[in-house]
């Protein structure tokens, strides 16, 4: 007998502001429609590469909207606390019977819908999230299961006749303005499969232009065989932090590689497009913006026999494992449909928040599939009623490949001859493990050894969203003993600096301690190192060790000489003006570089909010944190070298050099983009000195620096930075990007005169050592 008390609950939608906002309130379908609410929904469109054609569903005869109308392959709402992608992926099982994984997903563009119809009674203002799934073939029709309350047929269609059909206004199909956004699809389709081959090698040959090819190596005469037979294992160990990152930036990142890679030798073109991926890591260029080089058209071809009902004679469904045009700002530690307002909800019901800022941590969704028994879930995980979303731990993640790491490490910590790289070493491979990263990260700072390692997770900048998570990286070299006893000065005079800078003594630390800087020459990087290399870095970025022990430095001295040799100094000779020309030189670029690493531990890091509350810098200026921290260091960097030649622990010889050389950098660094961290700071510091007249733009279109104004200009800039940092100021923040870092008229044009006589943007090492090694 069936149950006389069962109910059909009508499905309950989010309601959004008219700018596609939650509002926290959720009501049913039917009163959202009738109200005229705004909403979510999503479109999942199957287009067939062989044919190039779109799938359409009739709609069933029974629907309150457009019945009996063909529209796209399957549709529906997003109900209330559920996400794009999984609502998604459920649309199209239950309505055609399809089951794909995420990376058969592209996410297109999203679509605002504002239509009235049935006489009024039915108010559409939805916000479509609008899905493309690429598949190799048709899907033979006899594989679908369709839901007939929903669907009565599906039929395969040229997109252009489709378009025509929509541009006409037939009424067979549900109307799109194809004059409008909706457009996006078809314009999109035609760009990605119309493209011709040699234009497209060009293009790519242009772009891989802007790097020099380096050859970086060194003697390794001073090592000893039991380190050099560690340095092999040390290489390998780095080299799989290469698979992490892979992973990190995207889902199918790796597929995409692997594909690129098989398929390298086919033509020129392929080989292009493998060459300009691996500099990258990645379909997204990172010298343009982040603009996607490659599309899903060039992905890996992925077969799920099981996606659909068996069909005789076919093999099953073949797809293109997707990836967006917009490189998501997410990476892949958060699910890609998460928007930081429910990020931030999430957080905020957690009795231990540090877990979902770590910087050792992904978040995931448990209605993606995920649950607390696939992983060993972190402590806030298994709370009760937090949402969907919980936090999987670095070494639960990617525990495949540090496992292997650790297990290198280990053996390459037991062959190495100096005790402090012995307990790096196996303090790191722990690590690892445990993903606890303080002991070793302590032991990466007291490191004194010739051969120098540096590896694990660090920089933040992929995670464009906050901030919060760290990618893996490693850098190995050999340390050059006399330029790093040259550099002791530095890292002793941190707090007479720290006590000195341009700000309020209430905001200056009292325990900035001397920072340990280490000079060596590259041997091999892996991981994040894509697109511009970096020539130093300052870390940890761990706000408990900065406070606790401070930072170390590390220089790559190999990479400076050749970013000077093939790049600043074509610059200096294009853009300054022939009076400072000859003050360019590679000790004003070297002496900058380190001080802007020793900047990077001094000025605010843990801070006091006005409402008493401790927290970090990081943590309030979240997204613009790293533009804002580069531009520190920057510019304080050089208030710094003035400071130490006032004191007399630098010669004044330096004192004009130094500027000329950094207004020459300027147009180095800004040529990686305004998507790029180290780009945005420096658009910051030009703009900031052009205005205050401290960089000045002559007729024959060479610039100069104006010495009378250049101290001031420096000095401002420096503290209107600190205090904002100081404050954990998230909206002068803004306000500062937003007026400063533009691609200004003088910037415009040292930039087009830089490219008109194509001077490498950058570097684009290989070490032929490392190489050999892992051939073997």
């Amino acid at each position: 007998m069936a149950d006389a008390s069962a109910v059909v609950v009508e499905e309950h939608l989010d309601v959004l502001t008219k700018t596609g906002e939650k509002t926290g309130v959720s009501k049913p379908r039917g009163a959202v429609h009738r109200d005229g609410d705004y909403h979510r929904a999503v479109h999942v469109w199957i287009f067939a590469e062989s044919t190039q054609q779109l799938l359409l569903q009739k709609r069933a005869d029974c629907k309150d909207s457009w019945p009996g109308q063909w529209d796209i392959s399957s549709a529906g709402h997003i109900s209330a606390g559920d996400s794009s992608l999984v609502s998604a992926r459920r649309e199209l099982q239950e309505e055609l019977g399809i089951s794909l994984p995420r990376d058969a997903f592209e996410l297109m563009f999203v679509f605002l819908q504002e239509c009235v119809i049935n006489d009024g009674t039915f108010i559409n203002n939805e916000f479509n999230d609008v899905y493309l799934v690429t598949t190799i073939d048709p899907i033979p029709l006899e594989a679908f299961t369709l839901q007939e309350s929903e669907v009565s047929a599906v039929k395969y269609m040229s997109y252009e006749e489709y378009r025509s059909l929509l541009a006409k206004e037939d009424p067979d199909y549900v109307p799109y303005d194809v004059n409008g956004p909706y457009d996006q699809l078809f314009q999109i389709i035609r760009q990605r499969y119309n493209q011709d081959s040699k234009a497209q090698n060009v293009t790519l040959q242009k772009q891989l232009q802007r790097y020099a090819p380096v050859s970086l190596n060194d003697e390794l005469t001073d090592l000893s065989d039991a380190d050099k037979e560690a340095l092999s294992l040390i290489i390998k160990a780095a080299k799989v932090m290469d698979d992490i990152f892979y992973l990190q930036v995207w889902e199918s990142n790796p597929a995409l590689r692997d594909w690129l890679n098989v398929n390298a030798d086919a033509s020129e073109v392929e080989k292009s497009k493998w060459k300009y991926y691996m500099i990258n890591k990645g379909p997204w260029s990172c010298l343009d913006e982040n603009q996607a080089f490659l599309t899903t058209k060039d992905s890996a071809v992925r077969l799920i026999p099981e996606a659909t009902k068996t069909v005789s004679g076919w093999k099953g469904l073949e797809y293109k494992a997707a990836f967006p045009t917009l490189k998501p700002p997410g990476a892949n530690f958060y699910p890609p449909d998460m928007d930081k307002m429910e990020f931030e909800l999430w957080k905020n019901k957690l009795s231990q928040q540090d877990d979902a800022t770590s910087f050792f941590t992904v978040i995931k969704r448990h209605s993606e599939g995920f649950s607390s028994s696939d992983h060993t879930i972190s402590k806030t995980s298994h709370l009760a009623d937090t949402g969907d979303l919980f936090t999987v731990p670095y070494s639960t993640e990617y525990k495949y490949f540090l496992t292997k790491a650790a297990e290198l490490l280990h053996k390459a910590g037991d062959l190495a001859s100096s005790p402090s790289l012995k307990r790096l070493l196996h303090s790191k491979a722990d690590a690892f493990l445990s993903n606890d990263y303080y002991d070793s990260d302590i032991a990466w700072m007291e490191l004194d050894s010739k051969l120098d390692v540096t590896i694990g997770p660090y920089e933040t900048y992929e995670d464009s969203i906050f901030g919060y998570k760290a990618t893996f990286e490693a850098f190995v070299g050999i340390r050059d003993d006399k330029a790093t006893a040259q550099l002791k000065m530095f890292g002793e005079n941190l707090q007479v600096l720290e006590q000195n800078l341009p700000m309020d003594n209430a905001y200056k630390s009292q325990d900035i301690h001397v920072a340990p800087i280490r000079v060596i020459r590259l041997l091999y990087n892996a991981g994040d190192v894509k697109g511009p290399q970096t020539v130093a870095f300052n870390l940890p970025n761990d706000e408990r060790i900065v406070k606790d022990r401070g930072t170390s430095m590390v220089m790559l001295k190999n990479v400076s000489e050749a970013k000077f040799k093939h790049i600043l100094r074509p610059i200096a000779d294009a853009c300054i003006s022939a009076g400072q020309n000859k003050l360019v030189d590679f000790d004003s670029f070297f002496t900058h570089t380190i001080c802007h690493e020793c900047c990077h531990g001094i000025g605010p890091h843990t801070i006091t909010l006005p409402d008493g509350k401790k927290s970090t810098v990081r943590k309030e200026l979240q997204e613009l944190h790293s533009a804002l921290e580069e531009a520190k260091a920057d510019i304080v960097g050089l208030w710094a070298l003035k400071f130490l030649i006032r004191q007399g622990l630098l010669p004044r010889s330096l004192e004009e050099s130094m500027y000329v050389s950094f207004l020459a950098g300027c147009f180095r660094s800004v040529r990686f983009g305004l998507e790029e961290a180290h780009g945005k700071g420096e658009a910051v510091q030009f703009n900031w000195m052009f205005e205050k007249g401290a960089f000045v733009l002559h007729p024959n279109e060479t610039f100069s620096v104006d010495f009378t104004k250049v101290d001031d200009a420096v000095e401002s800039l420096s503290r209107e930075i600190l205090t904002i940092q100081a404050k954990g100021d998230k909206g002068a923040a803004s306000l500062l990007l937003q007026k400063y870092c533009k691609l200004t008229p003088p910037l415009k044009l040292a930039l087009q005169k830089l490219e008109n006589i194509q001077v490498p943007v950058d570097i684009a090492p290989t070490f032929p050592l490392a190489a050999e090694i892992l051939q073997q």
